[in-house]
């Protein structure tokens, strides 16, 4: 982010943007509906937590799920230590919701048309989450891990005051998640608008400029050598 420059000394600092995979590039979102199973004219939301999953992501959500998938299609990445009773909770649906509820223990060649066929996601706020996210213009609900120091606040805070997210409290996620979807779900314009402003801060080129600043230094360690 361009604020961290302030830590830095200025001339040891290029901000180049997180680089995101080279097949994310070029996804369209009809083409990743159909990838996922996904109905193309009705929304869709992503809900996850990292490679590990976010245990109290996926209870807020198993608790009003049907209420949820009311709302929008749902593509749920559980994490493995939590998948046996997800994928439980998905087989009690009736059977209308259970087709609008894609749930995964991880995903990783078919994370980049889950998160360009989605709406908006439910999600921690890693680095690498909120790298990804601006490249797909994605608004969030942002979950901050709480037992870890404050760099996931921090980034929440930084996307909430550009518009781009909004930020939910681990220990307020129950009574609070619901009302938070059918806001923003049954909204389209403020929906819009977020998705605006969070592709407003994507840097595609990032991967290109990161490998042409680290060819650049190798060059003048190269030619600094006696």
């Amino acid at each position: 982010m361009e604020d961290s420059r302030a830590y830095f000394p200025a001339r040891k600092v290029v901000v180049t943007g997180y680089p995101v995979r080279a097949e994310f590039h070029g996804l369209d979102r009809a083409e990743a509906r159909a990838a996922m199973g996904l109905v193309p004219d009705r929304s869709v939301l992503l809900v996850l937590g990292g490679s590990r999953g976010a245990r109290s992501v996926n209870q807020a959500l198993s608790e009003v799920l049907e209420q949820v998938l009311e709302l929008t299609q749902v593509v749920h990445v559980s994490g493995e230590l939590d998948w046996s009773w997800v994928a439980e909770r998905r087989e009690s649906l009736p059977a209308t919701l259970k087709a609008r509820y894609h749930a995964f223990a991880y995903l990783h060649e078919e994370m980049g048309a889950a998160l360009a066929a989605a709406d908006l996601a439910v999600c921690r706020a890693g680095a690498s989450t909120l790298g990804e996210l601006p490249f797909f213009g994605l608004p969030a609900v942002l979950v901050p891990y709480p037992h870890a120091w404050r760099y996931q606040q921090v980034n929440a805070e930084w996307l909430a005051g550009r518009g781009a997210a909004v930020v939910l409290q681990d220990e307020r996620l129950e009574g609070e998640l619901l009302p938070t979807l059918h806001r923003l779900l049954g909204d389209r314009e403020v929906l819009r608008g977020m998705a605006e402003h969070m592709r407003r801060l994507a840097r595609p080129d990032a991967a290109a400029h990161l490998a042409d600043e680290l060819l650049a230094l190798a060059r003048q360690g190269f030619e600094g050598r006696p």
